[in-house]
């Protein structure tokens, strides 16, 4: 069997708000092999800094997607893929802690990839006990509440945007505790949100916009692969929480309709004036149960949340809306170093909380003016159900609507941003 051998070679320059590693170089030059076939591919990157050496690793893997449903025998075969990473400065990494990125980035991307006719909810639920269980019962305890529990547990923002479909919505909590550490100390909780498909719900998506709507849940599949990394590395020095907020925007019905008033677990009033926007109502119910119920001392939520993140950011870099300057310049450094790359939006509540005035409840879901920064509109809705927390604690909103994917593939988005994040916060 004949050898073929590619040559990769990344751009000389990069610019201050790009990654050192140029990650988006890298995954673009290894697509051509990953396309060419099942033999066997053995990648070695040269030159590698210990500063360079994680998100090369993860770029690399960004191009070898797993899930696929092709019917021909080679596409059913999978191409072993074997990564050798020279360090040039001839320092010592944690390569355990690079592998397990590596792979809970390809888990991430796959479940992403997935249709809902196989990641619908129940699905979800069942792939998050399987990490819960491979991490073991001393690593990880996982709970969830489901259906009807949510309503009537007063979470009428997951449950009003999920009751509409056939598989209901849930609330996945997974914890981790590292030893000798206090199980009701303050915590670290990440929340994503799992749309697992969203048609718009009655203000429904046009036939150009409902195709890729699968990939709404890539800010859940990111915490969950997130999750499992930093146990698995032990990188984590406080507890730390994974909340899934999981639904699908579907139609009957029982949809919720424009006009209703959705009584969230915040405590507030929502008056639906669009159900396409749905992210944000269950993102809500979840930071909130956050900050009433898991002694947060960071709350960080991850969503596929707006197409205006692009027009604000771009396609590579996610947008973050924070209200603490070192925990937003934190992340900033985090998706240099790993290749996830994020910039900050305003975070100007005064500006941005008007824009959900209702004569009938206590906000709008969707903002007036949708030319007033609607990606930190969006990020402010959210912060909005945190109540007195968000004067007190810290947080931040990751909408990471368009580098949660490349052309008709997922990325993997946000799994070693946040992994990396969790390692280097300090409570």
């Amino acid at each position: 069997m004949g050898v073929r051998i590619v040559l990769v070679v990344l751009p000389s320059k990069c610019s201050r708000h790009n990654c050192p590693a140029q990650p988006h170089a890298l995954s673009r030059g290894l697509a051509s092999v990953a396309a060419s076939g099942t033999h066997p591919i053995f990648i070695v990157l040269c030159n590698a800094t210990n500063a360079t050496v994680l998100a090369s690793a993860c770029a690399a893997v960004r191009a070898f997607p797993m899930y696929s449903r092709k019917g021909s025998a080679a596409a059913k075969a999978d191409a072993v893929v074997r990564l050798h990473i020279h360090v040039k400065d001839g320092g010592a990494f944690d390569i355990d802690r690079v592998a397990h990125a590596a792979s809970s980035i390809r888990i991430a991307a796959a479940l992403v990839d997935a249709p809902c006719s196989e990641l619908h909810t129940d699905r979800f639920v069942e792939i998050a006990a399987g990490v819960a269980s491979e991490l073991g019962e001393d690593s990880a305890t996982m709970s969830c509440i489901r259906g009807t529990e949510l309503r009537d547990r007063g979470f009428g923002g997951l449950w009003g945007v999920g009751c509409a479909a056939e598989r209901p919505p849930a609330l996945v909590i997974l914890e981790h505790c590292p030893p000798g550490v206090d199980p009701k100390s303050p915590s670290i909780v990440l929340a994503g949100k799992g749309i697992v498909y969203d048609t718009g719900g009655l203000s429904i998506k046009g036939k150009f916009d409902m195709p890729g709507m699968k990939r709404d849940m890539g800010g859940a599949a990111g915490v969950l692969g997130a999750f499992r990394s930093v146990v698995l590395s032990g990188t984590c020095r406080h507890r730390l929480v994974a909340l899934l907020a999981l639904a699908e925007n579907a139609v009957d019905e029982r949809s919720t309709r424009p006009d209703d008033i959705l009584h969230m677990y915040s405590g507030k009033t929502v008056e639906v004036n669009n159900t396409d926007a749905e992210g944000r109502l269950v993102l809500g119910d979840a930071v909130s149960y956050a900050a009433k119920h898991l002694n947060p001392s960071v709350i960080v939520d991850m969503a596929t949340l707006t197409g205006a993140q692009g027009i604000s950011t771009g396609k590579a870099h996610s947008a973050l809306y924070c209200n603490d300057e070192e925990l937003e310049a934190l992340a900033v450094q985090c998706g240099r170093a790993t290749g996830d790359l994020c910039h900050a939006l305003p975070y100007c509540p005064e500006f941005f909380q008007k824009e959900f005035a209702s004569t009938v409840a206590d906000m709008k879901n969707s903002a007036k003016d949708r030319s007033n920064a609607g990606s930190a509109c969006a990020g402010q809705f959210i912060g909005s159900h945190l109540g007195s927390y968000v004067d007190s604690g810290r947080w931040l909103h990751i909408d990471m609507a368009y580098p949660s994917f490349t052309g008709e593939r997922a990325t993997g988005y946000g799994v070693a941003l946040l992994a990396e994040l969790v390692s280097r916060i300090r409570l």
